[in-house]
């Protein structure tokens, strides 16, 4: 096995090092005194990235990636996946998806709706400290006061 040199980046809170190999399998390794949000974080992130949701459309069942989501919505008392040219119902509740989801790129803006900050294209504010986030497709979502504070700390890394 041929690699280049490490690159090692040392960041505020965490310092990691990038190996470029020529051939084999990607590997990460994780190296910590003890449990942090942050490594949670990142474990949470890394197993997500094989996670696949099972959505039912016009009685056939469908996989979806999560990164392909838009916004989850609960609609008297049914979950729906909106992507950009689809809408899914899943068998999850939104508590359940906020839990799968919500580490990663996925933020409850409202006590009905989960977006994927991913897909987000711009945010405006708006009266009373809400905020109009427009998604990919152009659809508006609007994050309710009481977690815009929450999702500007999310924004900011915090």
């Amino acid at each position: 096995m041929v690699s280049v040199p490490a690159q090692r980046v040392e960041g505020s809170r965490m310092k990691y090092t990038i190996e470029h190999i020529s051939q084999g399998e990607n590997e990460v390794i994780l190296r910590c005194a003890g449990p942090s949000p942050e490594m949670e974080q990142l474990i949470r992130f890394l197993e997500f990235q094989n996670r696949r949701l099972l959505g039912t459309r016009d009685g056939a069942q469908i996989l979806i990636e999560p990164a392909e989501i838009l916004y989850l919505e609960s609609v008297e008392g049914r979950t729906f996946a909106y992507t950009e040219n689809s809408v899914l119902q899943l068998e999850h509740s939104l508590l359940q998806l906020e839990q799968l989801l919500g580490t990663v790129n996925f933020f409850r803006c409202s006590k009905s709706v989960i977006i994927n900050i991913d897909r987000v294209r711009e945010l405006k504010s708006r009266a009373n400290n809400r905020i109009d986030a427009t998604m990919c497709n152009g659809e508006h979502i609007m994050i309710s006061r009481t977690y815009a504070s929450d999702f500007r700390r999310r924004l900011k890394g915090k």
